[in-house]
């Protein structure tokens, strides 16, 4: 089954990929100037990887982005079944994982590997 995750921030969505057995690859992330072209950026990106699944970043920790992640989950108009999965540090871990890297900038690269992160857990569970 073709996977895919998205961890929503405000600025950037962060997207990874699992097209085959357990290997979750980070893409570019998704730029976000508004919901709406978020969204439909969103639906191009699953629909050009034909995603069958998507898994979606979901803090435990804050009321506030719950609510603002299940918005935009509903402006997706998803055709496949989608699921929550908890996130709490991803973007810390991912944060961690690029630290080495001389030309860390916000570039959305952090946001893909938390995506990743995101993506392997709900693997890690499902196995």
């Amino acid at each position: 089954m073709k996977l895919a995750s998205i961890d929503v921030g405000l600025k950037r969505i962060g997207v990874a990929i699992c097209l085959t057995s357990n290997i979750v690859t980070p893409q570019s992330a998704i730029l976000r100037k508004n919901r709406d072209q978020a969204a439909r950026d969103v639906n191009i990106f699953l629909k050009e990887w034909e995603i069958e699944k998507l898994i979606v970043g979901f803090p435990s920790a804050s009321e506030d982005m719950q609510k603002r992640i299940k918005h935009f989950v509903a402006l997706l108009e998803l055709d496949i079944p989608y699921e929550f999965q908890e996130e709490n540090m991803s973007s810390i871990e991912a944060e961690d994982l690029i630290k080495g890297d001389i030309k860390y900038k916000r570039d959305g690269r952090v946001d893909s590997l938390a995506a990743k992160i995101i993506l392997e857990r709900f693997l890690a569970r499902k196995h």
